[in-house]
């Protein structure tokens, strides 16, 4: 059972530092095209609702749970399954979806908000909790023993996670300390910063500070790293499709990288450098992955050709010449975001009653969004063109892995 800080060590890897680095370069390439991609900030503000639904989905199936895309809408309208299994499920997803939520607006109120922290690792698994029922307020460990789990606070007792031995509970705060004065110190060079990222990832994980939720807080406490970094892409992408496509990978790397050092060239720590460096190579090509996966999803022409084919091909309930109008209206919405309703008449070449009527049925359908009767109009995606509009978004993965 480790007691020592320097148990922990490295802290980052010294292995494969070359191709690292490389890899790093063009994540910080491709998330400044990823912003580019989606010009229109308010379409961008509605692709990112979409991710965060599609981030509480992947986490979920991590931690061997599987909530379909309509059961989270439906959940976020609060309307729950009445089987216990799939409502806990739900209400699993509209946790981490509100505390992801928090999280944002948080940090960009904060500046100075330092997420390392021992602080902000708590605030998170509190945040996430608070939003949980009081019955889910309690752990099982691999004994079969219950213990009590309080939001926000560390476990006060001994655990083991698979063969690993996490730290002993009386020096979990010793553990976090180290980890927030070297990953959230300014010494850390620029081309390490991401490396830092993916090492952290592991190395809270390995501290495993709760009873239970320790998975979804590395990877929401990642998810701040990354937005700190200025990779997040406005919240275009998450990290969770990623590991929850390599699964097997992702725990089979995370369980190598708290093996002790295999020999002398194995680095100088306790820990086993090659490992590390190796997780960390499959966390940053995970994250590159997923950022060029959604640069070709939110492209505004390659979104414009699939909202056409939905209107052309799936909605033939639609008479021709409203299908025709409304190809316009959302196609000029992918561009712009958002249009007042005024110019709409003369985007489409019509009058302002016919212009009003599309306007009308375009919210009926849900197809368009607008907070008031007469405000902006702004694309909007509602789970039935979710599979149109965004395909392979939300992959039906089995929650084992395989």
């Amino acid at each position: 059972m480790y007691r020592r800080v320097s148990s922990m060590e490295p802290l980052l890897p010294g292995a494969g530092c070359g191709a690292l680095a490389e890899l790093s370069a063009e994540v910080f390439k491709k998330a400044g095209e990823l912003k580019r991609a989606l010009p229109a900030a308010s379409a961008r503000q509605e692709v990112a609702k979409l991710v965060r639904e599609m981030n509480s989905y992947y986490s979920n199936l991590i931690e061997g749970h599987k909530t379909l895309p309509r059961d989270i809408e439906k959940a976020l309208r609060q309307d729950f399954s009445e089987q216990p299994e799939a409502k806990r499920n739900q209400q699993l997803s509209v946790a981490h979806i509100k505390t992801e939520q928090t999280m944002r607006e948080l940090l960009a109120a904060q500046a100075e908000i330092d997420v390392y922290s021992s602080d902000f690792v708590c605030w998170l698994h509190h945040e996430f909790y608070r939003h949980m029922p009081q019955t889910e307020w309690f752990t099982t460990s691999q004994t079969g023993q219950r213990y009590a789990l309080l939001p926000g606070a560390l476990r006060d007792y001994n655990v083991d996670v698979g063969r690993h031995t996490p730290p002993a509970h009386d020096c979990l705060g010793r553990f976090l300390e180290r980890f927030h004065a070297f990953y959230g110190s300014g010494r850390i060079l620029a081309t390490e910063r991401l490396v830092a990222i993916a090492a952290a990832h592991h190395r809270l994980a390995w501290i495993h500070p709760f009873g239970d939720g320790n998975g979804r807080v590395a990877r929401l406490q990642s998810q701040a790293a990354l937005i700190r970094a200025g990779v997040d892409g406005d919240g275009l992408w998450t990290l969770s499709r990623g590991l929850a496509r390599a699964k097997p990978v992702y725990f089979r790397l995370l369980e190598a990288a708290d093996r002790q050092r295999a020999d002398d060239y194995d680095g100088r720590g306790n820990l086993s450098d090659k490992a590390l460096a190796e997780f960390c190579g499959f966390f940053l090509r995970g994250m590159l992955d997923q950022i060029e996966f959604m640069i070709g999803l939110i492209s505004p022409f390659a979104l414009r050709a699939r909202i056409d084919h939905y209107l052309r091909f799936v909605r033939t309930d639609l008479d021709g010449r409203l299908r025709g109008h409304l190809g316009k209206l959302l196609g000029r919405l992918c561009v712009d975001g958002a249009l007042p309703r005024g110019a709409v008449a003369g985007i489409l070449g019509l009058k302002d009653t016919a212009s009003r009527d599309v306007i009308r049925k375009a919210l009926a359908q849900g197809l368009v969004s607008s907070s008031s009767a007469k405000g902006a109009l702004r694309i909007a995606f509602p789970e039935e063109v979710r599979e149109c509009y965004f395909p392979q978004l939300f992959t039906d993965l089995p929650v084992d892995g395989t």
